[in-house]
């Protein structure tokens, strides 16, 4: 009785997955049908007869193909944990211009809505994702569609007898709905993972725009250290520089007239001297601290955690040296996690810990300030978020109002 049970109990799930499965298949052949219908409701003598159905099976696929490959994609992942990435082209910022002028990444409009409408069609439609979906949505149809029928076709068949009115048949309608009810509607999962999975050409065009706008963000943030770098050299080490030496021809002028005043612009000049080498050690630990040069990325971060303002622990799960690069950009994405704690969180406490999961580094952030942190467009988290992505790394940031706010850096480094 209890495996007649579990039968039963699978055959119900089947056969409600499997109705399922045939009504999302067939909306595309229902709209064909109808069409069909209405160009044999015209009338062969209308000239115009074929054009109406024409248009409804085009403007009918093409809307649904998107729905009905989500809906599918949604089912696989929902009834076998299969998940299909869908892969679709994300359409980019709207910006305003000085001119007024909305710019969307492909055209200049007037106003916002031209622009986002205009972006969207170009984006969906310059999306091959777009055709794929097209082709899932009229293959499916005749590979799963057809399979995920047969349990609802055997019920009719069983409970209304369309065929013919035989009991003979109602009662071979039973038994295959029965029978074919825990697997018709599996049929669906190799045909989605088949079709609807990206290509090998679309997954390498999606790399190169990626990297394409990785190494445009990286040009960005090169430009703006460089002239980071030259505006602190400017203000600071280079005009006590230029006063330095303003200082000493005076000093030199007046050794023979007046010693003492000579001595006093000399005392000056030398404390000068001493604050502009302690502004370009500051500058240069800014650039490259040679802690991390010298002892590596954990001393170096243990360093900046005694320097922070938070009482901050430092666990290590870390002996081999990673690249240069890749130390460079975790130090200072766990520098700017720290001082977003102190800065805008307000929090006390702070605990870092780095440790190796598989080929990847981990850098953990957390601390117990006010929370509500998040990646917003042109902010440091985003910066941050940037400088990993060139390494093919990932920023993870959970922080919930009223805190604890936790971020996860993640690198992958073959070196491990």
């Amino acid at each position: 009785m209890r495996v007649l049970g579990s039968w039963l109990a699978r055959a119900g799930v089947g056969f409600v997955r499997a109705c399922v499965v045939a009504v999302v298949s067939l909306l595309v052949p229902a709209v064909w049908a109808a069409a069909v219908a209405l160009g044999i409701r015209w009338g062969a003598g209308n000239p115009w007869s074929w054009v109406a159905p024409v248009v409804l099976v085009c403007a009918g696929t093409l809307a649904l193909s998107r729905p009905v490959s989500r809906t599918i994609r949604f089912l696989v992942a929902q009834w076998t944990a299969t998940v299909i990435p869908a892969g679709y082209r994300q359409a980019g910022p709207v910006t305003q211009l000085s001119t007024g002028y909305w710019w969307n990444g492909f055209s200049y409009e007037r106003t916002s809505r031209d622009a986002f409408m205009d972006q969207k069609w170009r984006v969906r439609w310059g999306d091959p994702a777009t055709w794929r979906d097209l082709r899932f949505t009229a293959i499916v149809p005749f590979t799963a569609g057809v399979i995920a029928a047969i349990p609802p076709a055997g019920a009719m068949e069983a409970l209304f007898g369309l065929v013919q009115p035989s009991p003979a048949l109602r009662v071979i309608g039973a038994i295959v709905a029965v029978a074919a009810a825990p697997y018709a509607w599996r049929a669906v999962v190799p045909v989605a993972v088949r079709f609807l999975r990206a290509t090998p050409a679309m997954t390498l065009a999606d790399r190169v725009d990626e990297l394409t706008a990785q190494r445009a963000d990286t040009t960005v943030a090169q430009a703006a250290e460089i002239r980071r770098i030259e505006r602190d050299l400017h203000d600071g080490a280079q005009a006590r520089l230029v006063a330095l030496g303003m200082s000493l021809a005076t000093a030199e002028r007046l050794m023979k007239i007046d010693p003492d005043q000579a001595m006093a612009l000399l005392r000056e000049a030398r404390a000068g001297a001493a604050t502009s080498l302690s502004e370009l050690r500051d500058l240069v630990r800014g650039i490259s601290p040679p802690v991390l040069n010298e002892r590596g990325l954990v001393d170096a971060v243990r360093a900046l955690a005694l320097n922070s303002p938070l009482e901050t622990e430092v666990s290590a799960d870390l002996r081999a040296r990673l690249e240069p690069p890749v130390e460079s950009a975790l130090y200072f994405g766990a520098a700017e996690l720290l001082t977003n704690a102190v800065k805008h969180a307000h929090a006390t406490r702070a605990r870092i810990s780095i440790s190796r999961d598989g080929t990847d580094i981990v850098v953990e952030v957390e601390d117990d300030g006010r929370g509500g942190a998040g990646v917003r467009a042109g902010g440091g988290l985003a910066g941050l978020r940037r400088r990993l992505a060139v390494f093919d790394g990932s920023l993870e940031i959970t922080s919930p109002a009223g805190g604890p706010a936790r971020a996860r850096m993640v690198l992958p480094c073959a070196s491990l």
